[in-house]
Formats: structure tokens, sequence, C-alpha cells
């Protein structure tokens, strides 16, 4: 077994433009570069003034002794998807922060066109934000793939060093099944009974798949965590967002997307159902 890294982000890169929203954004990923103990590079869009130098400055002091070896501050002009992917890779980031747009209702979250673009192409793993906040919000449950695919062992080996170092009390891994590998009509007791042995089977198939790589994940990461599996019906995508919605989960990890091809555009991939509405904050991992 491959030993895992130190830690996964080494260098938190965050894009900011100067809205309200400036303050907590850049409070959130001060904090995640405390939690990981990383660098931090901040990005702008934009012109460089000396009032948005000052507003910047003013908000990244006192986090540590060291802020000007912490952090990176970055003015760049030009499309912002290409300007925050192409500083990202040339920093050599593990993560990009996005925050995500209210709805009307401000109870539904989704994330701009911009950020969804950024999602789609980064070389690193991005995290959105449906709340950003000036204070600590404490990530207490965390919410993770556990589909068959072969990016999910990893991602479910990085989940528990994420959540060591947010000092989650709770992970749950959600096995995602699609309805159509039932293949039952329930139209009386009979099949009723039918559908129901070949839930269970499927459930147990699928929680046996991810106990052998829980089992490859280190004690010391397991450490002070509740490690609940859980497999649910429904439509892939849909159904892990639906889910982490339901139990409050503070944070919803997930496979990074396939590299967009023409098919996407037509089929809607696991992933764009919950760009459209996000249930919580989510982290997609690569």
């Amino acid at each position: 077994m491959n030993e895992l890294p130190n830690h996964k982000f080494n260098t938190i890169l965050i894009g900011v433009a100067f809205s309200p929203n400036l303050k907590n954004n850049i409070f959130e990923a001060m904090r995640m570069v405390d939690f990981f103990d990383s660098k931090m590079i901040i990005v702008h869009v934009g012109e460089k003034t000396k009032e948005k130098e000052d507003n910047i400055k003013e908000l990244i002091s006192g986090f540590s002794d060291d802020d000007d070896e912490k952090v990176n501050v970055i003015w760049k002009q030009g499309d912002p998807v290409t300007v925050i992917i192409e500083t990202a890779k040339e920093n050599k980031a593990d993560l990009i922060m996005l925050g995500a747009i209210p709805r009307e209702d401000f109870l539904k979250f989704y994330i701009g066109s911009i950020a969804r673009k950024i999602t789609r192409n980064a070389h690193c793993s991005v995290l959105l934000l449906i709340k950003p906040s000036e204070d600590l919000r404490p990530c207490n449950h965390i919410v993770v793939n556990g589909l068959k695919d072969e990016k999910t062992r990893q991602t479910i080996l990085d989940s528990f060093e994420v959540a060591q170092n947010l000092g989650a009390q709770k992970l749950t891994i959600v096995e995602e099944i699609s309805r159509q590998e039932v293949k039952v009509i329930v139209e009386d007791d009979q099949s009723l009974l039918k559908d129901t042995l070949i839930k269970e089977q499927l459930a147990k198939k699928e929680d046996l798949r991810v106990q052998h790589i829980l089992n490859d994940v280190p004690e010391d990461l397991k450490t002070g965590i509740l490690i609940k599996t859980q497999s649910i019906f429904g439509k892939r995508g849909y159904s892990i967002g639906h889910y982490a919605k339901v139990v409050a989960a503070d944070l919803l990890i997930m496979n990074a997307p396939q590299r967009t091809t023409f098919l996407d555009r037509i089929f809607l991939h696991d992933l764009e159902h919950i760009l459209s509405e996000l249930p919580t904050d989510v982290l997609i991992m690569r």
C-alpha cells in the first residue's frame, strides 16, 4: 500500500473579487491554510490599485507572524477562467477555493459559469463554499462518494486526511446504486420481495467493496472518526447530494469529473446535479 502524504494541500489558491464576500472568502481560505499548514495564493483578475492592495493586506494581517512567507498576492488581467487555472498550474496549487452564488430565496446555492468552468478544467482539487463566513464553521460530518469508479479509492483515502485536518468527528461513505441495476418492476407482493432481496444483495456487494478500501486507510487517520457506510438507490449525483442535505453534512467530497466531452453537453454527468444546486460545501478531489 502506498503511503499517504503528510497533508493533501500544500498550496491553496483563492480567486477574489472585491465584492461584499471578500472578507469572508479570505478568512475561510486563511483558516484552511492554518488547518493544512499550507501556503496561500490570492489571485485578483483585474486592475491593481493601492486601495485594493491595502484592503487585502489588512484582511490577511494577524493570522500568523510569517504572513509574508505564507501568502502571495497575484494581480493579473485577462479571462478569469484562464488566469485562475494557469496561475494554479504555475504555482503548483493543490486546491482552488471558489464561492457559490445564492439564489433569490437565499436557501439554495449554485456556482456561476466562471466557477463551473474552473471546476471542470482545473488540474487540482476544487473547494466550493456555499456560505463563506468570517467566523469558524465547524466541520463535524463529511459525506464521501463511494461509487464504483477508478478514482473512488484515492478519494476515500484522501478524505480521511481531510477529515483529520478539519477535525471532523464523522465520515459517511455513500454508495450510490442505480435503480436500473435492480431490473425489477414492482407489481405485487412477490415482485416487491424480489426487489427487496436484489437491493439487499447489491448493497452488501457495494459495502464489501468499500470495506476493502477502508482496510487500506492507516489506523491513525481513522482515530477519533465515526465511520459509516450507506447504500442509496437513485440517480447518481442527485441522490448523494440529496443525502448530504438531509443529514446536514458540513462537507461533501466527490471524485473529479472526467474531462468534458461533447457528450457531456447532452448527458449531464454525476457532478452536474450537485453543481446546479449545492447541498453543502463541496470538495472535488483530484
